[in-house]
């Protein structure tokens, strides 16, 4: 039996990149692709609550829902047949049209919907890749490293990060996350109706030397691949929270 593969992202069902992913894990895998109606980048991993979905078949294996990438991961695992036909051996998230680097990981709506997979024991891999790259070598990329996690994990949760550089070259570099700094930014605007709206977030974005990073290997032109825990937990903080904890009472 061929491995069962639940696709997703958080750029939309129609971006380039999950279609090449799609065409390439299609060779060697069953693979049912299940995203966002609209593009959700850096929804994180937030689930719809509050409001009615709504999912279409768009064509055989490939679903679109009016909701976040968590979302549809999360409706892909519990539709009782209606979208998967049994439980997925593998979870991957992209090509993203952007890199996820260092704290972006929090942000992602990419490695959110790989991550919804992973806490539920599937492994799982987001892809993300800079803008301008080889979409072809990076599906052949993310599908031979698929693969290859599938077969070092099958049944027990993992949740790796791929990231690509336009300029990649041909080496994969096991990295931790870096630091990407953000012009953070807000514009107070005014709508042609005279009401003030809020903008977030500046154009600009830069890291520093960091050896070791998945920022730094980045700049070398590397591929990075980042394991990434679900568990929050910092152990080393215990101690602290411990002594606060005593403070009271």
């Amino acid at each position: 039996m061929r491995p069962l593969v639940l696709l997703s992202n958080d750029d939309g069902y129609t971006s380039r990149g999950i279609r090449a992913v799609r065409e390439a894990l299609l060779t060697v895998a069953d693979v049912v692709l299940v995203a966002p109606e609209t593009e959700q980048s850096a929804s994180s991993h937030s689930l719809s609550l509050h409001r009615p979905l709504r999912l279409r078949s768009v064509e055989p294996g490939v679903f679109a829902l009016d909701g976040t990438p968590a979302d549809c991961v999360y409706v892909a695992l519990h539709s009782d047949g209606k979208v998967l036909p049994r439980k997925p051996d593998l979870i991957v998230s992209g090509i993203n049209r952007g890199l996820n680097l260092g704290q972006d990981a929090f942000y992602s709506g990419t490695v959110a919907a790989a991550r919804e997979g992973a806490l539920r024991g599937i492994p799982a891999l987001a892809s993300s890749a800079e803008v301008g790259g080889d979409l072809d070598a990076i599906a052949a990329l993310t599908t031979k490293l698929a693969l290859s996690l599938l077969e070092a994990r099958r049944g027990v949760a993992a949740l790796l990060s791929l990231n690509v550089p336009k300029v990649w070259n041909g080496k994969v570099q096991a990295a931790r996350l870096g630091a990407r700094l953000y012009e953070e930014i807000v514009y107070f605007r005014t709508d042609p109706r005279g009401r003030e709206y809020l903008w977030l977030g500046g154009p600009g974005v830069s890291h520093k030397d960091d050896p070791g990073s998945d920022t730094d290997a980045f700049d070398r032109s590397f591929a990075t691949l980042t394991p990434l825990d679900l568990d929050l937990t910092l152990r080393e903080g215990l101690a602290l929270a411990d002594s606060l904890g005593q403070t009271i009472g």
